[in-house]
């Protein structure tokens, strides 16, 4: 089950690109782009600042969850995957710019330093028995960290002509929101989401990115039981969220945004550094951030490497930190929203850097298993003998 969504989002990749090139092509773009409901609202809108901004809110309880309970509820638990994400960010950040800064892709910083969850796990779980199995909450807990930067980054780089007292309204409200949570101890989740709609919509206008309002209602969501309570309202939503946002917001989100129409037309003769920027930086400065970082910190007693993982495992795993994907096709639609041609280049790119990503997992992963196997045989063998 849980390579579902992986799937589901490779599939709908596939049929979007199809689409795309297809005699279809000019009819599916205009559906995505063209077709206005709600006034100025098309559908290609309605999925990245609506439809996200739900996933965003799944994305702010999850972290908040890691936050209070979870793998990121102390320094020692946090300390590992706190410490190897801002190596993944930092790294390909950093690959990105050395391609980039002082020329027109430099907007783009923000796309290779994200981990698609969904496709990340997906993988992972069709390759389980290739990878070491306790590294999958590392996996997770990298990928959450991921998200929390990778939100500072939307919400600080690519928001433009801020209106602040509409912004400051939406705050009022987020405000009202913790009120009712911490002094009136309100448990119902529907006051919370239709408040929350008024934030997303006071956001949205205010010119700070929209899906920013997720994660600020997540916060707001408590995240204590009540007596009686079997479950918290947090958790309850989140668990209600979950197959929504991994079955059909993230697939329909790669259905409307990786429609990329691969003809000749594209010049991409000025693009290169772009294209190298992202491609490196995710499929190379990812797992090399991430180990660095991991590796130093651990040699200078900072942290520790989770149990029962060799770094040969923890490498195989940085791989898959690669596929940035939806993360990072979601960011280039930001980045470089008034150019469809630079967005184009950058998704063929991240596209590009997930399946060298996804290829050298398997890669490393078969190899790594088949020395573990070995080593095992011999281990075996000499007991046996002596």
């Amino acid at each position: 089950m849980r390579c579902l969504p992986g799937s589901l989002l490779l599939s709908a990749t596939a049929i979007s690109i199809t689409l795309a090139n297809s005699p279809f092509s000019s009819f599916y773009h205009q559906l995505l782009g063209e077709f206005k409901f709600l006034g100025h609202f098309n559908v290609h809108m309605l999925v990245n600042d609506f439809l996200m901004a739900i996933f965003f809110l799944l994305v702010g309880l999850e972290i908040k969850h890691e936050l209070l309970y979870g793998n990121l509820s102390s320094f020692k638990k946090a300390s590992f995957p706190i410490i190897s994400a801002l190596g993944g960010v930092i790294i390909p950040a950093i690959i990105f710019m050395w391609f980039n800064k002082g020329t027109q892709f430099e907007a783009g910083v923000g796309i290779p330093i994200s981990t698609d969850i969904a496709f990340a796990v997906g993988i992972f779980m069709i390759l389980k028995n290739k990878l070491n199995p306790s590294l999958k909450i590392f996996l997770l807990s990298l990928a959450v960290v991921d998200d929390l930067i990778s939100i500072i980054v939307i919400g600080v780089l690519y928001s433009s002509n801020i209106n602040f007292k509409i912004l400051y309204l939406a705050l009022f409200l987020v405000c009202i929101l913790m009120y009712m949570n911490i002094r009136l101890k309100i448990h119902k989740i529907y006051p919370y989401l239709i408040i929350g709609l008024f934030i997303w919509g006071l956001i949205y206008l205010s010119g700070v990115h929209a899906t920013i309002s997720g994660v600020l209602i997540a916060m707001s969501i408590p995240s204590t039981k009540l007596s009686g309570e079997r479950e918290t309202i947090s958790s309850k939503l989140e668990r209600r969220l979950n197959p929504l946002c991994s079955l059909f917001i993230l697939p329909l989100f790669a259905l409307a945004n990786t429609a990329i129409t691969l003809n000749l037309n594209i010049d991409i003769s000025n693009s290169y550094t772009l294209i190298k920027g992202i491609v490196a930086g995710l499929s190379i400065g990812k797992p090399l951030g991430i180990m660095t970082f991991a590796f130093i910190a651990t040699v200078l007693g900072i942290t520790e490497k989770p149990k029962g993982s060799t770094w040969l495992s923890i490498f195989s795993v940085s791989i898959l930190a690669g596929i940035g994907f939806t993360m990072s096709i979601f960011v280039s639609e930001i980045a470089f929203d008034n150019n469809s041609e630079f967005v184009s280049i950058a998704k063929i790119s991240i596209l590009l850097a997930s399946l060298i990503s996804i290829i050298s997992t398997y890669i490393v992963a078969t190899l790594t298993s088949k020395n573990a196997t070995s080593n095992k045989s011999y281990t075996f063998k000499h007991k046996k003998t002596a």
